[in-house]
């Protein structure tokens, strides 16, 4: 039960927290000028930090379930998982702040936060996601790995846009998919996400690192409350915001 927790936790947060990290790391591509980034944004802000509550949920099963495998986990891949905490608050920051301010300088250097942070968070997935069960990966494997993890968080992300933009956004998300529409290209893209993270957590020994009983005891019961809450929340978060686009003033 606990590893299939994990599994669908994690494949909940490359699916939907894929799509915003594809989206602001194409933010400058997407918006050419600051009404059109201040659009593309606010198709994400109802949705990233839901999303990231299935990171944080995974981390959470990984360290109560898992506790011996997630301090492997992180001795050999540091660099990589710090450099993802530290895209990770830096996106999350230009989000917050973009709006504090009323000046198109204060607003662009949010915007190049949104885009530097998303590309850290995208580019450290693609060091860990192929180094699960060993070190990150190098060398030439690094090479070809980690810019065709890149570029599927971008597909996904252009997807996304496709379905919550119109005018000029969008027509520039649909140059990468042509006359598909954006839904079945979507569905493709979160797919492929899926596959991504299950081909990666495949590769990990989570039955030989299983917590002690009493502790899967606590922990379980407690997960399978929480489940149906976090899926309601998601489904809610959908409906109220994501059924209509962002449209241009």
């Amino acid at each position: 039960m606990e590893i299939t927790l994990l599994a669908f936790f994690a494949v909940g947060y490359f699916v939907l927290a894929g799509a915003d990290l594809g989206v602001g790391a194409l933010l400058p591509y997407l918006g050419r000028s600051d009404d059109e980034r201040g659009r593309v944004l606010a198709s994400i802000t109802p949705f990233f930090l839901g999303n990231e509550v299935w990171l944080i949920a995974s981390a959470g099963i990984l360290v109560g379930a898992f506790p011996v495998l997630e301090g492997e986990l992180l001795s050999g891949m540091y660099v990589p998982f710090v450099m993802l905490l530290l895209g990770w608050m830096v996106r999350d920051a230009g989000i917050w702040l973009r709006g504090r301010v009323d000046r198109a300088g204060w607003r662009g250097g949010c915007d190049g936060a949104v885009a530097t942070g998303s590309w850290t968070v995208v580019l450290s997935w693609g060091f860990i996601l192929p180094g699960m069960g060993q070190e990150s990966v190098t060398g030439l494997a690094a090479v070809i790995i980690v810019p065709a993890v890149a570029a599927l968080f971008c597909a996904h992300g252009l997807a996304f846009a496709g379905l919550r933009l119109d005018g000029g956004p969008r027509e520039r998300a649909r140059r990468f998919y042509g006359a598909s529409s954006e839904r079945t290209v979507y569905a493709l893209t979160s797919g492929g996400m899926a596959l991504v993270c299950l081909l990666a957590g495949s590769r990990l020994p989570l039955t030989e690192n299983l917590a002690d009983p009493a502790t899967l005891a606590l922990l379980t019961p407690s997960l399978l409350v929480i489940t149906p809450v976090l899926v309601a929340s998601q489904v809610w978060l959908w409906r109220v915001f994501g059924r209509a686009p962002v449209r241009s003033q």
